[in-house]
């Protein structure tokens, strides 16, 4: 294994060499970051709409140097210099240029230049595929892709997400602009603004259909039956994705996610995932990608962003891709809407510098309109913005809510809370949460100590014949963490017998913990002690105290 680990090694450096000698006199992409914003008056009220200037009011957040333009004479001397100066982001204080190598020496020679990054992101859209042969139960699926998230319930309040202002960013929109599925959404004006980042033009009504899928599984309706759950929002609509130049695209995502923070959007739905072109699982820590930085800012900003965590779960790489790996991005998972656990596709986390991820999830397969009619999809890309409708909804209920704030409680809603993976997250959101529903669950199982081992004993339900009842989705979870939160071990069962769980106690050793959750209820185990089991109640997770 060594040996072929060298060897792969080696081909790697050969090819990095072999790459930097062929393209050193060749254009390529940059960000050119700047010291400072001396000299730049800036008035945010002529620059922000109203509804943004609210949300930073709301939130407590006040203008500052990130929200200002650059210096313009900066931007100026970049400009005579590079062959290309095609954006300007406020927020990094830099520019994004196509140059070639000459061109960089002379630009970091400038005394306002603080540093130089190749743009070297490659984006695709998470979702894992389509089947146009939609079959007669579609409608079964429709009203599951809501219902998971006990959808009733927020119809059943009247709330639909309204007032609440969604930017998507995606790959395209056709048919949005006239797709009866959408009718409602154009009849009432809420489509506020839209921008194709690729073309520089307004009409994002091309391209590829993803984007209108994703819309679809937030505010779709099919007659009187609801696609997702904010079928009253608002919306931005960024067509972010070329596919053709991929090392732009990072810096449309930049760019989008500056335009969402001034035309007053209050979540972001972002169904697109960005590697760098060499995979490295090291990079996905939530401050190497400028994407990730972009969306713990656009969170700094008083936006909630929900992100995809993509679809690599089934192949080599396993892991989340960026901005999922951002701190403050509320990351979705997908899961099997037959079998109501992780579907096989779905990445899986921690992040490379081992924080809690996925946040949430949800279906990962979904009924989805396509340009002339409905599709089945799936992929990370639909269980994200089935969450994001969730969260609007969440939102209008409660209004005085920050943006992190919201984020936490999601969490807090998800049905496997406060049991987590990095699989599932904390679970689906549920909202009974939001809406006063929620039940406290009693006890359905019990720890119990024999010798040196603990064992889980479930409470078994039984019928007049007393025979027990298995129900192939009530799963037990549990995982085994570490003193500073970090899984060794989690799992998944649905087959059990009277002692479903034995663990040795020297597996909890140095202050671990095995925490199980059945049926909504989660209880946890320490070695050290064994007579005082730590479980956390109802009543607790509903005031956030875990």
């Amino acid at each position: 294994m060594i040996r072929v680990f060298r060897v792969r090694l080696i081909i790697l450096l050969i090819a990095d060499i072999f790459f930097v000698s062929s393209v050193s006199a060749q254009n390529q992409n940059y960000w050119i970051f700047f010291k400072d914003k001396n000299d730049v008056i800036f008035n945010p009220s002529a620059y922000f709409c109203s509804k943004a200037i609210e949300r930073r009011h709301k939130s407590g957040i006040s203008f500052d140097s990130t929200d200002y333009p650059l210096n313009e004479s900066y931007v100026e001397s970049i400009r005579k210099i590079a062959e290309n100066l095609y954006y300007q982001s406020s927020w990094l204080n830099a520019v994004a240029v196509k140059c070639n190598s000459s061109q960089i020496k002379e630009i970091v020679s400038f005394p306002f230049v603080t540093g130089v990054k190749r743009i070297e992101m490659v984006s695709k859209t998470c979702a894992y595929k389509y089947d146009t042969r939609v079959k007669d139960d579609w409608n079964d699926l429709l009203k599951k892709q809501t219902e998971r998230m006990q959808g009733s319930l927020f119809r059943k309040n009247n709330i639909n997400g309204h007032g609440v202002r969604i930017a998507i960013f995606d790959a395209g929109f056709p048919g949005v602009d006239k797709n009866p599925i959408f009718e409602s959404i154009r009849e009432e004006g809420r489509i506020i603004k839209t921008y194709d980042f690729v073309r520089g033009k307004e009409n994002v009504y091309r391209h590829n259909q993803h984007g209108t899928m994703v819309l679809s599984c937030i505010a779709g309706m099919i007659d009187t039956v609801s696609m997702g759950l904010a079928t009253g929002a608002e919306f931005l609509l960024a067509r972010t994705e070329t596919f053709t130049e991929p090392y732009s695209e990072e810096v449309n995502w930049m760019a989008a996610v500056e335009w969402a923070d001034k035309n007053g959007a209050q979540i972001i739905s972002s169904s697109l995932g960005y590697n760098y072109k060499r995979y490295f699982d090291t990079d996905m820590n939530g401050h190497t990608s400028l994407v990730s930085k972009a969306a713990n800012l656009a969170a700094k900003k008083g936006i909630l962003v929900i992100t995809a965590m993509g679809n690599e779960g089934d192949s080599r790489w396993t892991m989340l891709v960026t901005p999922a790996d951002a701190d403050s991005a509320l990351s979705i998972a997908g899961i099997d809407p037959e079998k109501d656990i992780h579907i096989s596709f779905s990445s899986f986390g921690p992040t490379a510098d081992w924080r809690m991820k996925p946040n949430v999830c949800a279906y990962g397969e979904a009924i989805v309109a396509g340009s002339h009619k409905l599709e089945k999809a799936y992929g990370t890309s639909f269980s994200t913005p089935l969450v994001a409708g969730f969260a609007a909804c969440a939102l209008q209920l409660r209004k005085g809510l920050k943006n992190m704030e919201l984020f936490k409680d999601i969490e807090r809603s998800a049905h496997l809370y406060p049991y987590y993976d990095y699989a599932h997250g904390y679970g689906v959101p549920q909202a009974s949460f939001f809406t006063g529903d929620y039940k406290i669950p009693e006890p359905t199982f019990s720890f119990e100590v024999h010798g040196d081992t603990v064992t889980v004993k479930i409470k078994h339900e039984l019928t007049p014949e007393t025979t027990i009842i298995y129900n192939k989705n009530e799963y037990i979870y549990y995982h085994i963490a570490n003193k500073n939160n970090v899984l060794e071990k989690f799992a998944v069962l649905n087959e059990w017998d009277e002692t479903l769980l034995e663990i040795p106690l020297e597996k909890l050793s140095d202050d671990k913990v095995l925490r199980v959750h059945y049926k909504g209820y989660t209880a946890s185990f320490k070695a050290a002690d064994k007579d005082k089991y730590q479980k956390v109640s109802g009543e607790e997770r509903l005031a956030g105290n875990y």
